[in-house]
């Protein structure tokens, strides 16, 4: 929330919101993994027709995400298994740097509804990969993606969007701890090697967002 907060993020939030442009119908918009629900509330800012449904297993993400916006609720719930959801209840799912389980999406998504999903790139924070210990993309990663969702979504819109971003060491660390690398660095050992890095940092963001159709 507070590296979010630090606006660093913003050029891939817009980007985002016009992905979903011209979304026409008014059944809900549902974020998986939404954590403090941060995309789901620009996202209903631009759809002043449709709730919004914060999905995520942390309770702290979650207070957060059902104060983020006057239309949207948020649930508690595994994106890994059945979601307490009914069917082709929603006209559009988010996925944000987050888990997708494709029956799931197809299955809460109303016929030609619309997935959106960002994923980083093998550049994505790349300047922090090697002093950092963090996690690398791999180079499929966008192969992967299309394959896990081929037999149930038509992909109808892809955009790159990358840019740099100048980092403080206090928004260095708010960045490693909101992502997958957070489970696997040595958190004891993590300030002394921010302190090695420059101050401020230039560090790439490379995000696909992929806007995919349910067959």
């Amino acid at each position: 929330d507070e590296f979010l907060r630090t606006g660093q993020f913003d050029r891939l939030t817009r980007a985002l919101v016009l992905q979903i442009g011209g979304l026409d119908a008014p059944a809900a918009v549902v974020d998986l993994g939404a954590g403090t629900g941060h995309y789901l509330s620009h996202t209903l800012d631009a759809l002043p027709r449709n709730l919004g449904i914060a999905i995520d297993s942390s309770p702290a993400a979650l207070r957060r995400a059902a104060r983020s916006h006057e239309r949207a609720a948020a649930v508690g719930a595994d994106v890994w298994k059945p979601l307490p959801l009914k069917d082709d209840m929603a006209a559009l799912v988010l996925s944000v740097f987050a888990p997708r389980n494709p029956a799931e999406i197809a299955r809460i998504l109303a016929p030609g509804g619309y997935l959106v999903a960002a994923t980083p790139t093998t550049r994505h924070l790349y300047e922090l990969v090697g002093p950092l210990g963090l996690l690398s993309v791999p180079d499929d990663k966008e192969d992967r993606l299309d394959a896990q969702l081929a037999s149930r979504f038509e992909l109808v819109a892809r955009d790159a969007i990358e840019y740099a971003m100048f980092l403080s060491r206090d928004e260095t660390a708010q960045l490693v701890r909101m992502g997958p690398s957070a489970w696997h660095v040595d958190e004891e050992a993590l300030p002394e090697a921010i302190d090695r890095l420059p101050d401020p940092l230039t560090v790439t963001a490379s995000v696909t967002l992929s806007r995919y159709v349910a067959a």
